[in-house]
């Protein structure tokens, strides 16, 4: 990866980007150093203009931003970074330097957190309670949430077809990890169909 740091120059712009929501989350500068002190480390460290000094993001606060994957603009003098946050990434305990989380998104956030609790055994977790029962319950559930879902659709209240309308879909993730599948893999089907 070639980044242009002389065109602006030494530093050159870094938008950081959950890796799972996809809301962008700060704006950064990187100079030739902190760039490669992010490679190898796998956490975001920036150029401070203020400070004129390298500064990872965290040091002071533990909220790091743990790096997935570098991309580079067309004219090679811009990056984006998709990251982990280790808690809020704006220094006003907020989500996002651009204001508060989003929804949009939320789905890989709750696939994530689906996930986790399966795969570390959180006992005490519905979550890992229903899929431990195995799949044949877990399609059951899916199937129950989506007659449930359908009866609240003939009715007039909003709050409880939006409430099971959530049910089918968390229920849906959980039957997706049981079958070994993303939200992505679906995502992928329905794009081809378009």
């Amino acid at each position: 990866m070639h980044i242009d740091f002389l065109k602006v120059n030494g530093l050159v712009p870094v938008i950081i980007q959950d890796e799972v929501t996809l809301q962008v989350l700060m704006l950064g500068y990187m100079n030739e150093e902190a760039f490669e002190k992010t490679q190898k480390e796998g956490v975001v460290t920036f150029y401070s203009r203020t400070k004129e000094r390298l500064w990872t993001k965290g040091e002071t606060s533990g909220n790091f931003l743990y790096v997935k994957k570098i991309q580079i603009d067309c004219d090679k003098d811009t990056l984006l970074i998709q990251v982990t946050p280790k808690g809020p990434t704006c220094h006003k305990g907020i989500t996002s330097c651009f204001g508060e989380e989003v929804n949009k998104g939320f789905l890989y956030k709750l696939e994530e957190i689906i996930h986790d609790r399966i795969d570390n055994n959180i006992e005490e977790s519905y979550t890992n309670k229903l899929y431990k029962r195995g799949i044949n319950k877990v399609a059951q559930k899916v199937g129950e949430e989506a007659v449930e879902l359908v009866i609240e659709s003939k009715d007039d209240n909003d709050e409880l077809f939006k409430n099971e309308a959530a049910d089918l879909l968390y229920h849906y993730l959980l039957l997706l990890k049981s079958k070994g599948m993303r939200l992505n893999d679906i995502e992928e089907v329905l794009k081809a169909r378009n």
